[in-house]
C-alpha cells in the first residue's frame, strides 16, 4: 500500500469507515461513533466549570451572515454554497432530460440563501453581538457544528464534511488571551491522558491567492494561531487535531460586538477536530477498543 492510502485502506477493511464514492466524504461505524461520543463527553467535562453557554448548529448558515463574515476574501477555494431547483413543470422536464443525456443539470439551480458552515464559531458572533454589550466578564460559548471545506483528499483526516467542537471566548484582550493559554495547557494534559504523541506549534490558515503567503506570514509573526499536532496519516507530516486561535478585534469589529467599556470585543477559540482525534486514537491504539490501554478507556468512559 502507498504512503497515502495505507491507513485509509485498513479503516475500510475493518469496517470503521464506509466510502461513499467521493473523496473526503465518509460513513462511520458504531465503533467510530462510540469513540467519538467518549471524546465529546470528556471535552464537556473539561470545560464544565467554566460556565459556557451551549449552542449547536446545523451544517449550513445564512448566506447574508456568511458574506458579512469575510470568509470569501480569504478562503474562496474552501467555501460551498447550497443551490436548489425552483422551476416549473417545463423546467423539471428539461432537467430530467439533461440528467438522462449526462449533461450538466446543475446550471439551472438557484441559490437557496444558505451556505455550508466553514467553521463552527461563525454563527456565534452575530447572535452574541445582537444581545448588546458584553458583561464585565465577557462571554463564553460551547459550540459544535458540522463544517464544510472543499478539500477532497485520500487522507482519512482531510474531510469535506467534519464535526468541529469549539469553546469561543469573547471579551477584553486579557480575558481572551488568558482563555487561550489555559486551553493550550488543558489540551496538552487531555491528549496526554489519551496516550497520544503530540507537539504544539505556531501555525497559519490556508489563505488564498498571491496575498495569502503574506497573510500567513503575518498570522505566524503575531502568534495568532497554534495547533496541536498528532501523527495520524501515513505521510510523515503530523495532523492538526486542535487549534488555538486569537482573532483580536476582527469579529468584534465585523459584528459590532462591544465590551462593557464600549470597546470592540476581542475573541479567541479552541477548536477540536473531532474526527481527527477519533482517527488518532484508532491509529495509535488499534481498532479493538477493548484492547486499548486501561487509562485511555477510563478517560473516555469506554468501559
Amino acid at each position: 500500500m502507498d504512503m497515502q492510502t495505507g491507513f485509509r485502506e485498513r479503516l475500510i477493511a475493518e469496517g470503521i469507515v464506509f466510502p461513499t464514492g467521493v473523496d473526503g466524504l465518509w460513513g462511520r461505524s458504531a465503533t467510530f461513533e462510540r469513540i467519538y461520543a467518549g471524546l465529546e463527553a470528556k471535552i464537556t467535562r473539561l470545560g464544565a466549570a467554566d460556565g459556557a453557554e451551549t449552542m449547536r448548529f446545523p451544517p449550513a448558515m445564512a448566506q447574508a451572515t456568511f458574506e458579512k463574515s469575510g470568509y470569501m476574501k480569504n478562503f474562496p477555494h474552501l467555501a460551498g454554497s447550497v443551490h436548489c431547483f425552483c422551476g416549473d413543470d417545463r423546467a423539471h422536464r428539461a432537467l430530467l432530460g439533461q440528467m438522462e443525456r449526462g449533461e450538466n443539470w446543475l446550471e439551472g439551480q438557484e441559490p437557496a440563501e444558505i451556505v455550508m458552515t466553514p467553521a463552527a464559531c461563525y454563527p456565534v458572533y452575530p447572535i452574541v453581538a445582537g444581545r448588546g454589550p458584553l458583561g464585565a466578564d465577557g462571554h463564553l460559548v460551547d459550540v459544535e457544528s458540522y463544517c464544510f471545506r472543499h478539500e477532497p483528499s485520500l487522507e482519512p483526516t482531510r474531510l469535506q464534511l467534519f464535526r468541529m467542537r469549539e469553546y469561543v471566548r469573547m471579551g477584553t484582550a486579557d480575558q481572551v488571551l488568558a482563555f487561550r493559554e489555559r486551553w493550550i495547557e488543558r489540551a496538552q494534559s487531555f491528549v496526554g491522558d489519551l496516550e497520544l504523541p503530540f507537539t504544539v506549534d505556531i501555525a497559519n490558515d490556508a489563505f488564498f491567492g498571491r496575498a495569502g503567503k503574506l497573510m500567513a506570514d503575518s498570522q505566524r509573526a503575531q502568534t495568532l494561531k497554534f495547533e496541536l499536532l498528532i501523527p495520524v496519516n501515513d505521510a510523515l507530516e503530523p495532523t492538526a487535531c486542535l487549534s488555538f486561535n486569537y482573532h483580536m478585534t476582527y469579529f468584534g469589529d465585523t459584528w459590532g460586538m462591544r465590551t462593557a467599556d464600549g470597546d470592540a470585543a476581542q475573541t479567541a477559540c479552541v477548536g477540536f477536530g473531532m474526527e481527527r482525534l477519533t482517527l488518532a486514537l484508532l491509529r495509535h491504539h488499534g481498532f479493538a477498543i477493548d484492547s486499548w490501554p486501561a487509562g485511555v478507556r477510563e478517560t473516555l468512559c469506554l468501559g
